[in-house]
């Protein structure tokens, strides 16, 4: 069984990595097509007419996305002041707590998006935009992300004493 939850972690390790490369790519478009829509409009050639409501839902996209892998990386905010203090016996069980709650938190936002993007579908509504994509795209993405996020608090689960240990050297390293 730990070999299959292994080999299922790296799976999801290697797809949550896929996924910030495509967001990374996004980013680094939105940074050329600014510049050059703005040259465009200077040199009176047109415009990208849909650039910024593209890039609008592209943040969108990338904030959801990219939130697994950040949580995966241990970039996300947190205030560790609690775990720092306390024995690492102790810590790990706090941080499995979280984790844990997080998980749940993160699968009750996934069930909401998922009705969500349901009621959007049958009622066909879109948004009062020039460049429109359905709302229940964008809220099957937020499903999407929160599944995903409750898979990585459930990965952290069993990985909560090796976190804690990173975090204590990052803590000594720091003088914290």
């Amino acid at each position: 069984m730990r070999r299959q939850l292994d080999s299922f972690e790296a799976g999801f390790n290697r797809f949550t990595r896929y996924m910030i490369y495509l967001v990374a790519a996004s980013i680094g478009l939105i940074a050329v097509l600014i510049p050059l829509n703005l040259l465009l409009i200077k040199m009176q050639w047109g415009s990208m007419w849909w650039l910024y409501e593209g890039v609008e839902y592209t943040l969108y996209v990338g904030v959801f996305i990219g939130a697994p892998w950040v949580l995966q990386q241990g970039a996300h905010v947190r205030v560790d002041v609690l775990t720092s203090a306390l024995p690492k016996p102790i810590a790990a069980h706090v941080e499995r707590l979280l984790d844990l709650a997080g998980a749940a938190l993160s699968f009750l936002l996934c069930w909401y998006g998922v009705r969500a993007a349901i009621s959007e579908y049958e009622d066909g509504t879109m948004p009062d935009k020039a460049l429109s994509i359905a709302n229940w795209y964008m809220l099957a993405i937020f499903a999407l992300a929160f599944l995903l996020l409750a898979i990585e608090f459930l990965l952290r689960l069993r990985r909560a004493s090796e976190i804690v240990e990173a975090e204590s050297a990052a803590t000594k390293e720091t003088g914290f």
